[in-house]
């Protein structure tokens, strides 16, 4: 018991949170990873569907969305992808990078094939993809603040503003 990971709660280590280090409650966590499940089965099945075609834009968007839905996959559920063997050290790379990043790289992935080919088709099977990086960056934003520290925080910007100016105004009698 040399660290603090090993002593209990109660011996002076600091308690659990629900929260990590990147600010994301357990809720919101699992909110994330199954919009990214949703949406890797969505980018799988509307890409196979975009694939049945013979116009070469469609076929190139087809594959990336399966693409996209095997990122999502592996990144979001490795258990899934057990037969893979990078599939746990690719996941653990994932779950390294902060929020904003996932939500660049997220959607990102889901605006290449709307690019490339824009269908109904693909517009709906990278809509969810889509949202997962949108989730993704809302949690990168952080946690709103309550209404009485904004109001604290507003009293005192006015009243260093009216300290700075040196001057007395008038009052209306």
């Amino acid at each position: 018991m040399s660290s603090q990971e090993d002593q209990p709660p109660g011996n002076g280590a600091p308690a659990q949170t629900s929260t990590d280090e990147d600010g994301m409650t357990w809720w919101y966590r699992w909110l994330c990873r199954l919009a990214g499940i949703v949406g890797g089965i969505s980018c799988a099945f509307s890409g196979l569907w975009m694939c049945v075609t013979v116009h070469p834009l469609n076929i190139a968007a087809g594959v990336w969305m399966m693409l996209n839905a095997f990122v999502l996959i592996l990144c979001e559920a490795p258990f899934c992808c057990q037969f893979v063997e990078f599939a746990n050290v690719v996941s653990a790379r994932a779950d390294k990078l902060r929020p904003w990043q996932k939500a660049a790289f997220y959607c990102g992935m889901a605006i290449f094939p709307v690019v490339l080919s824009l269908t109904l088709t693909t517009v709906i099977g990278n809509a969810i993809a889509f949202a997962t990086g949108v989730l993704y960056g809302l949690s990168a934003l952080g946690k709103k603040g309550d209404a009485i520290a904004y109001a604290r925080m507003q009293q005192q910007k006015q009243a260093g503003e009216s300290g700075l100016t040196g001057s007395v105004e008038p009052q209306a009698v």
